[in-house]
């Protein structure tokens, strides 16, 4: 589906400071060309609308329990999503509802402060790896043809890193970061025994103890007066081990699924919707595989996704895991993909413009 998606041949003009200082221009009746995503026709609805409860949903709370048993089911439940969907809802995680409506909220006031206020947090010389950074699109200094989208990244572990405005948002990123690792860390735990690895085995490998890196990438899509012709985000998997991602009700998601475009729909504002990365299809040899995801934008509302990145220590080198490698089932299993350190495939993905699984191509064997 990514590849419907041509940009023009020359560079667009560079975007302004913001896209919500544009949706909220009083003459705006179209969009500036630049953010025309050409396609023929204009990238189509998606094929069905996939209410919650046909994504697959992982209790997450068998995770922890003394029950062996009940651990099991939840196990051979991530196996299924993993291997089927690359996406599932996690539900019974326990982090605070309250603490996830203050982090949405903590993103609309970082957003809705003047542009000014938040100059400080734009470019950088660290380019991509600058531990804070906001700006408009995904990466605008390469892009012919931009996202409607405004972001704010940081780097929260293993060293965090916040903005330090609007007041109180890093206490309410901190705090919110502590508890999705968690969330996340146990998840890992329970993906690598479904694929038939020692439970601690990535953490292990990967150095996720004490290294682990994690990401904040808030996203702010206002509305859009032509969204049949916008993208909020193009068609993309995601550079990391898994993401969990909380939204602010509306909706925009769309995941591909056998080669169809899904709409993710009525997410429970307890929930977090997870996916698998890339460097989760490598070190399981291609058996888990990540998922295109696009983020679609409307006319009336705000969309604001809070998605928490975790990934192995940047300086992993993540290869296919060796056990799961040799003979298997009468079948010879060879390397899928060649190793990479995880800030070198970082570097790769995000300093260019997205263009689907383009950094797994990369690494392929």
């Amino acid at each position: 589906m990514a590849a419907q998606i041509q940009a023009s041949s020359s560079p667009s003009p560079h975007p302004p400071k913001s896209i919500k200082s544009i949706s909220r221009s009083p003459a705006l009746t179209s969009i500036p060309p630049a953010y025309i995503f050409p396609s023929s026709p204009p990238h189509p609805a998606a094929d069905q609308s996939a209410p919650v409860g046909q994504i697959p949903t992982i209790d997450f709370s068998p995770l922890l329990s003394s029950s062996p048993d009940r651990r099991s089911g939840t196990v051979a439940d991530l196996r299924a999503a993993c291997r089927d969907w690359g996406f599932f809802v996690v539900t019974n995680h326990g982090v605070p509802d309250g603490l996830i409506a203050a982090m949405i909220e903590a993103g609309r006031k970082f957003f809705e402060m003047a542009e000014e206020e938040k100059e400080e947090y734009r470019g950088g010389e660290k380019g991509v790896l600058e531990p804070i950074r906001c700006g408009t699109s995904f990466n605008s200094s390469v892009e012919k043809v931009f996202c409607w989208k405004d972001f704010l990244k940081a780097f929260v572990h293993p060293v965090f890193h916040s903005p330090s405005k609007p007041p109180g948002f890093s206490q309410v990123l901190e705090e919110y970061s502590k508890r999705t690792r968690e969330v996340a860390r146990e998840l890992l735990r329970g993906i690598s025994e479904s694929i038939g690895l020692e439970p601690d085995h990535i953490a292990k490998k990967l150095d996720l103890e004490q290294g682990m890196f994690q990401l904040l990438a808030a996203n702010f899509y206002p509305p859009c007066p032509q969204p049949e012709l916008a993208m909020g985000m193009a068609p993309h998997s995601d550079h990391c081990l898994l993401t969990l991602l909380t939204q602010n009700g509306i909706d925009g998601l769309q995941v591909q699924h056998h080669g169809n475009w899904v709409d993710v729909t009525n997410l429970s504002p307890n929930s977090f919707l997870v996916n698998v990365g890339d460097q989760l299809e490598i070190l399981s040899n291609g058996k888990y595989k990540s998922v295109l995801h696009r983020a679609m934008v409307n006319r009336e509302a705000t969309r604001i996704s809070i998605a928490m990145a975790h990934g192995p220590s940047l300086d992993s080198e993540v290869a296919p895991s060796p056990e799961l490698l040799g003979e298997e089932e009468g079948t010879t299993q060879l390397p899928a993909y060649k190793g990479m350190k995880y800030r070198d495939y970082l570097l790769l993905q995000q300093s260019k413009q997205l263009d689907g699984k383009s950094g797994l191509d990369v690494v392929r064997a």
